[in-house]
């Protein structure tokens, strides 16, 4: 049976939040309004009942203490007695049902019905009275019907009872009289549940247009879609209320900032937990702050500050941060695919030259030439492949080098390995991203640096050793050389002797690399003419994700 009510009850529930509020609101002004106006039916009632009855004990006193009543007690003759006239005038000046004035026998001397005069007072409340001399407000039934009476003792001038005064109010008046009452409260309890009701439908709008019209199941589904994708990205997510107190952190944020668990910071002040965090900045200025480089225990780390604003005013703010080592790597890699597309742009058109030659060689009847031409491309190729496969074992530095070679074969650029070369113990923990991007550099930068000349003298040389404890690389050009001020200086980033945008970034890169890698790099004068720039990276690597704190911001 339970169950039925509940299942009905929740059938019948309107589904909307709206209405719910709107039901529930009224719900409560209703149940309150009823619970108070009953109470104050209930105490108005009783307020008047007390009203009354002190108004007749008031009037049944006053009357004990007139002389001329006292005397005609005293004297008990009904006949010559003016009571009833005394009486009957204050009844009619007080508003009461009756004036009623007894003997200490209880026989009347005034009745608003003349007939019952020298009869029996009725009701059975005189004792404490004529007894006691007492006066007090009683409820009795008498010949008028149910009533509040005021009765009070006549005392002669030996202070002795001689009789008794009963001043009435019938029960029937006094609730026509309370039900005056009640009809003016009522009409003010419905006023006042009009107006609740009224302002139950604008709680009900206001409260539905903060939520931005959502219903609670969407609230909590979009509850749910924010944790599962705060947990899910990689970056670290920290939200702090206007206040600087912290609100919101996912996993990935807890991971990087070493925090034990969730609950010990939220509700903490964020320079509390991250004394060099700059939140309390973007909460002062309301301005973003992109891509900003951060420390937090020795960890370098990208930072962004996005304020939070309801209008003008600034509610909160958000801050998403990603380990920088991350970000690098990624930049690596795509520095490599960039590298490899390049590499096979140059080979592609160089072949495609190639084969444009051979084939108009072929058409025109010189069979001999295309073959003599095909001959000297392969062995040309094979050539540094074979020295390639001998002198370097990593198959990435190894392609490197041959594209670096296409490449070079496109601009009209010798380019040599020295036949004395080895690069064949290279230590796994060796970041090859790392030294691809060193390797990659040093030879574009060579490049560039002989393209300047004549044809006929664009030379460049790779020297590379891996006899003991370090790699070296030595790589020399027939530019122009660098000259000895600026060799300190070039590896800073920007810094370029050419007019074209997109360069000074390459020897940036390396020296950048070469930090990580714990090596070192030189340039001198080469033999070749131009400049000689000499790498050398240590075998033995602490940590292949060593941070510099004192990286480039």
């Amino acid at each position: 049976m339970k169950q039925t009510i509940s299942s009905l009850l929740t059938t019948l529930a309107p589904k909307r939040l709206k209405s719910r509020l709107i039901l529930l609101i009224g719900f409560l002004i209703f149940f309150l309004v009823g619970v108070g106006g009953s109470l104050a039916l209930r105490l108005i009632a009783g307020l008047v009942e007390e009203h009354i009855g002190e108004r007749a004990l008031q009037v049944s006193m006053a009357v004990a203490r007139i002389p001329q009543i006292r005397e005609d007690l005293a004297a008990g003759d009904l006949q010559q007695s003016r009571i009833q006239e005394i009486a009957e005038s204050i009844r009619e000046a007080t508003g009461a049902e009756f004036v009623v004035v007894g003997d200490r026998h209880g026989r009347r001397f005034s009745h608003p019905v003349a007939e019952r005069l020298g009869q029996a007072m009725v009701g059975g409340d005189n004792m404490p009275a004529l007894i006691e001399g007492k006066s007090y407000v009683s409820r009795a039934v008498g010949t008028l019907g149910p009533s509040i009476r005021g009765k009070s003792p006549v005392l002669d001038s030996n202070g002795e009872v001689i009789g008794v005064v009963s001043v009435g109010y019938l029960v029937d008046d006094i609730r026509a009289l309370i039900w005056g009452y009640y009809a003016k409260i009522c009409l003010f309890l419905v006023l006042v549940s009009g107006i609740g009701v009224l302002f139950a439908l604008r709680i009900a709008e206001s409260f539905k247009k903060a939520i931005f019209g959502l219903e609670p199941e969407e609230i909590a589904a979009l509850l749910q879609e924010r944790t599962t994708t705060l947990e899910t990205i990689r970056e670290g997510v920290l939200a702090v209320d206007a206040e600087g107190r912290i609100t919101t952190i996912n996993q990935a944020a807890i991971r990087m900032l070493r925090i034990d668990s969730k609950e010990q910071i939220i509700g903490r002040l964020v320079t509390k937990v991250i004394p060099q965090s700059r939140i309390p900045e973007v909460l002062a200025t309301g301005e973003s702050q992109l891509d900003r480089l951060m420390l937090v225990d020795d960890k370098e780390i990208v930072v962004n500050r996005i304020p939070i604003k309801s209008g003008n005013r600034v509610t909160g703010a958000v801050s998403s941060f990603r380990d920088r080592d991350e970000l690098d790597r990624l930049v690596r890699k795509l520095s490599q695919v960039e590298k490899y597309t390049e590499m096979l742009r140059a080979q592609t058109h160089e072949y495609s030259n190639k084969l444009h030659t051979i084939v108009g060689l072929i058409q025109t009847g010189a069979v001999s030439e295309a073959v003599e031409l095909i001959g000297s491309e392969t062995s040309g190729y094979q050539a540094i492949l074979s020295s390639l496969m001998q002198v370097v074992k990593d198959p990435l530095i190894a392609a490197t080098i041959l594209g670096k070679y296409n490449r070079a074969r496109e601009l009209k650029i010798n380019f040599t390995i020295d036949p004395g070369s080895s690069m064949r113990d290279v230590p796994v923990s060796l970041s090859r991203d790392r030294l691809v991007t060193i390797l990659g550099n040093i030879l574009d930068n060579a490049f560039e640096a002989v393209l300047a000349g004549e044809e006929s003298t664009r030379r460049v040389r790779l020297s590379m050793t891996d006899l003991g404890r370090d790699l070296i690389f030595e790589c020399d050009d027939s530019g122009s050389g660098i000259a000895k001020k600026l060799r300190e200086t070039i590896f800073s980033r920007g810094f370029t002797t050419k007019t074209e945008p997109g360069h000074g970034v390459g020897l940036f890169l390396v020296e950048k690399a070469l930090r990580r890698l714990k090596g070192t790099v030189s340039i001198g004068d080469s033999d070749l003419g131009g400049a000689c720039f000499t790498v050398m990276i240590p075998k033995n690597q602490e940590s292949d994700d060593a941070i510099d704190e004192h990286a480039d911001c």
